[in-house]
């Protein structure tokens, strides 16, 4: 296994519901970051309370922290764990080639979805008491079509779409190192060096997408990220900055 990062905890179980129950359960307890890693997760979940589909194999796996800051700011590390996978993905494979960054939570690959992340957080007042950022990798098998929702991108994994064979446990190692680097580098220079890198590797920058929310849809070139993590768009109506949404394109 790569050396471990210094400072942050791990946890592997065989089996639990979802990663991200148990860093709730921890939560309360917690002196510093932890890794959750389950060989098996029984009930997996995606945004809006989505099933997430995890064939033997795969990573599903939680970072849990104490943070103390206002929540907004604490949702940016969204942005830290796509740099951070799209790493350990590199790491992994060799190669950089047909990866990209889908905001805001996605990592895809030759088009298809290779990746996903979650964050949840709980706190008192205007403040998050800590962060869990639920990831989800597809590593030797995508779920099958029936598996994930109608109309989700199609999903892809590691192994068939580069030939890279990678256990769940060392491309873990490989991800919690590289998101160690990325975590130090937005706590000593904030999110602005964290959106450039992001911004380098995104998908669709300078093209058309469509975002839609629950109740609106906003069709417009894919400008930037700003700095709060919103989505800009311009569009015939002029800039716009959507802070959460489901893309497509």
């Amino acid at each position: 296994m790569t050396d471990w990062p210094g400072g942050y905890g791990l946890r592997v179980l065989e089996s639990v519901d979802s990663t991200l129950d148990e860093a709730a359960r921890m939560a309360p307890e917690l002196a510093g970051p932890v890794w959750i890693m389950a060989r098996r997760q029984l009930a997996g979940r995606g945004r809006r309370g989505r099933a997430w589909a995890d064939p033997p194999g795969n990573l599903a796996a939680t970072l849990v922290m104490p943070v103390a800051e206002e929540p907004g700011r604490a949702a940016l590390r969204s942005f830290v764990a796509a740099l951070a996978l799209h790493d350990a993905c590199v790491a992994a494979t060799g190669r950089a080639e047909g990866l990209a960054l889908k905001w805001p939570n996605d990592v895809l690959l030759n088009g298809g979805k290779l990746a996903g992340i979650l964050l949840e957080s709980a706190g008192q007042g205007a403040r998050a008491a800590w962060l869990a950022i639920g990831i989800g990798v597809n590593l030797v098998r995508a779920p099958a079509a029936d598996e994930v929702e109608p109309g989700a991108f199609r999903p892809v994994a590691l192994l068939p779409e580069t030939g890279a064979a990678v256990e769940p446990e060392d491309f873990l190692a490989l991800l919690a190192a590289a998101y160690a680097r990325h975590e130090a580098q937005f706590v000593t220079f904030g999110f602005e060096p964290i959106r450039r890198a992001w911004l380098a590797r995104a998908a669709r920058l300078g093209q058309p997408v469509t975002a839609r929310t629950g109740s609106a849809e906003v069709v417009g070139t894919f400008e930037t990220v700003d700095a709060a993590g919103n989505l800009v768009l311009l569009t015939p109506r002029g800039r716009v900055a959507i802070p959460a949404a489901e893309v497509f394109f």
